[in-house]
């Protein structure tokens, strides 16, 4: 398959936020390591599912949806966790890279 040039971008902000996931899960420690690990496994696995595994490719639009779903349910639980102490720059930096995502995801369908 082919990816056009929308496509790669997904693939990029995908593995940048699966990245700083993992980062993060290693500077929180504790409960939220297992977290972010688990998070950034997920973003990951839904990639692979979308664009890389070709078992699913008759189920790349619920797949799609379900990577734009799972990166929205991030970003909205990233503000209710740290409410009102938002603005930590890898947060925020790893949420306007969500924030695009889902655009991208959204102009993909």
């Amino acid at each position: 398959m082919t990816l056009s040039t929308r496509q790669w971008g997904i693939v990029g902000l995908t593995v940048a936020t699966a990245v700083i996931h993992l980062i993060l899960a290693f500077l929180s420690g504790g409960t939220f390591m297992i977290i972010f690990i688990l998070n950034a496994l997920g973003y990951l696995a839904l990639l692979a599912a979308l664009y890389f595994l070709p078992q699913f490719r008759g189920q790349r639009d619920m797949v799609r949806w379900g990577l734009l779903a799972y990166t929205a349910v991030t970003f909205i639980l990233y503000f209710a966790f740290n409410w009102p102490d938002i603005w930590g720059p890898l947060g925020l930096i790893d949420k306007a890279i969500e924030l695009v995502l889902i655009i991208l995801l959204w102009m993909d369908r």
